[in-house]
């Protein structure tokens, strides 16, 4: 059984596999569910309005209205640490002259349906990749047309701007474990 939060229990989510959305460098939900005061700093500091009041009063992510640009203003009102960034370790041979890395903000991704995808069907749509900053969505040409799209998941964000634009909805986030 997956550690699962009270308020995961008190929803019926008794596998753990709902966990909503938090804001960039979020602590675990555990963690996050402890710390958070549910102060709205973060909500109105976010100025794409992308983090919105959830489930308890909690602060979640809404990609409907666009991408996460990681500006840090979230990260800098936050006085409870349930948002931090936190200083990857896992390089300790660096000279100490070398910038600070940190850990991502998150481990989203996203991924698409190919089947369902309108550049598939022989329709013009390339939204996702023009709106991926990082230029991890690539169309590749196929035969009759058709422009398959290519997502770089290693490089992948996860700042769900393609999410936004996609007028299927065939792109969908992905927390990975």
């Amino acid at each position: 059984m997956a550690n699962i939060t009270r308020m995961q229990l008190l929803r019926g989510d008794i596998q753990g596999k709902k966990i909503p959305f938090r804001p960039p460098w979020a602590m675990p939900e555990e963690s996050f569910v402890e710390y958070c005061t549910r102060c709205d700093k973060c909500i109105d500091a976010c100025f794409d309005e992308l983090i919105v009041k959830g489930q308890g009063g909690f602060p979640q992510m809404d990609f409907t209205q666009g991408g996460c640009d990681f500006c840090e203003d979230c990260l800098a009102v936050c006085e409870t640490n349930a948002l931090i960034k936190i200083i990857d370790n896992s390089d300790n041979n660096t000279p100490d002259n070398q910038k600070i890395a940190y850990l991502p903000p998150w481990h989203i991704k996203a991924s698409i349906d190919l089947t369902q995808c309108l550049s598939m069907n022989a329709t013009i749509c390339r939204s996702c990749g023009e709106s991926c900053e990082d230029e991890v969505i690539k169309f590749d040409l196929k035969l009759g047309g058709i422009a398959e799209p290519i997502l770089d998941s290693e490089h992948c964000t996860g700042c769900g701007s393609c999410f936004s634009v996609c007028p299927v909805r065939v792109i969908q986030l992905i927390k990975e474990t």
